[in-house]
């Protein structure tokens, strides 16, 4: 080869490495692909039909469930009372139905919910349940425009993406998406149910770091293909506290949706005491009840009921219940979380203490629809 030769070789092979270059860059930035090489790109079509391209977006999976998503709206003697969100998880032939909290319309007389599109529609209530802060709304089909896809909220890790769509503050700034990670799973929290004075129930949640606030009550957690992973159900509300939110898992509401769309009040094991916490003093003194002060945690038992499963097997007033079949007790609200994993009819074991001794015993459980 010539020295003429040589550089036309040269030049032909640095124009061929530049134009493939190029070219496999235009591939690589328009395919997906991209994703894998210099991160992940969304595209989002806007409302006149223009194509943009963000990195990360998650503006297609909000679509996926922005119009499944209403606000719900509780009425007393036609005063607005209560302002939550609930969004459509399934069609029939006739009907729309939603989940929401069951604190937001506890007592009302009357629940509608605004749609996106701005219409306001009566809805009925199938069923609900205060332990399990679940409530299912029912409304028309034909005032359904879009159904929520269910996820699994098992198959999420700490960190991952999530997002809820909701109504933080009522009607004025509905349809807000908020965003963050998962922060934490199988986080127990106490909360109060009833209006009652102190913690008496013990929920199970995701914790989550998305903005929620009074009005998200009820809406969808969501992973990032916009399927519902959980229902938004509280926040952690302290000075010194900020970005801890809490849902309900999505697969502990649908094991009991059927239930409450029938209308039927879900029946709780009964043990079959009245009881209080071992830093309730107070109740404990009116009640002649003395713990000794080592005895920090538990439920006490303040009286049995004649005939129950804890009368039958021994249980009696000033019993300091310490363990359900083997799970610690740290109160009376640790007690129902632990006494609801089961079903009336079952033989469960209490260990307790009594005279500063501690004791087991066996105890076949009632069934309550109360």
């Amino acid at each position: 080869m010539n020295k003429k030769e040589s550089v036309k070789f040269v030049s032909l092979a640095i124009f061929s490495f530049v134009i493939g270059g190029v070219v496999m860059f235009a591939l690589l930035k328009w395919t997906p692909l991209i994703s894998e090489v210099i991160g992940s790109t969304n595209t989002v079509i806007t409302k006149d039909g223009t194509q943009v391209y963000e990195k990360s977006s998650l503006a297609a999976s909000v679509n996926k469930i922005y119009d499944a998503v209403a606000v719900v709206q509780g009425y007393q003697r036609d005063e607005l009372a209560s302002t939550g969100t609930g969004f459509v998880y399934k069609t029939d032939e006739n009907y729309g139905y939603l989940l929401t909290n069951q604190h937001v319309i506890t007592g009302m007389d009357k629940v509608t919910l605004i749609m996106t599109n701005d219409e306001e529609v009566e809805a009925t209530v199938l069923g609900g349940d205060e332990y399990l802060d679940l409530a299912v709304l029912r409304i028309d089909k034909s005032k359904v425009t879009q159904v929520a896809q269910i996820g699994s909220s098992e198959d999420m890790n700490i960190g991952d993406t999530i997002f809820t769509v909701g109504s933080p503050m009522g009607v004025a700034y509905r349809g807000s998406v908020t965003a963050g990670i998962l922060s934490g799973k199988d986080r127990m929290v106490s909360v109060s149910v009833s209006n009652a004075s102190s913690n008496d129930w013990v929920m199970r949640v995701l914790q989550i770091d998305a903005s929620i606030n009074p009005g998200n009550s009820g809406g969808p957690l969501l992973n990032v293909n916009g399927e519902v992973i959980g229902i938004c159900s509280l926040k952690l509300v302290d000075d010194d506290i900020e970005g801890m939110g809490f849902a309900i898992p999505i697969e502990y509401a649908m094991n009991h949706v059927e239930s409450l769309e029938q209308g039927q009040e879900i029946e709780w094991p009964v043990l079959g005491i009245s009881m209080s916490n071992v830093t309730d003093t107070v109740t404990l003194y009116r009640n002649g009840i003395l713990i000794d002060s080592d005895i920090t945690k538990g439920a006490v038992v303040v009286s049995t009921t004649d005939g129950s499963g804890a009368a039958n097997a021994g249980l009696k007033k000033g019993d300091v219940i310490i363990k359900l079949d083997g799970n610690e007790i740290k109160d009376s609200a640790y007690l129902r979380y632990e006494l609801y994993q089961h079903q009336a009819g079952d033989t469960i074991e209490i260990t307790y203490i009594r005279d500063n001794k501690e004791h087991t015993t066996q105890v076949t459980l009632g069934k309550s629809s109360s």
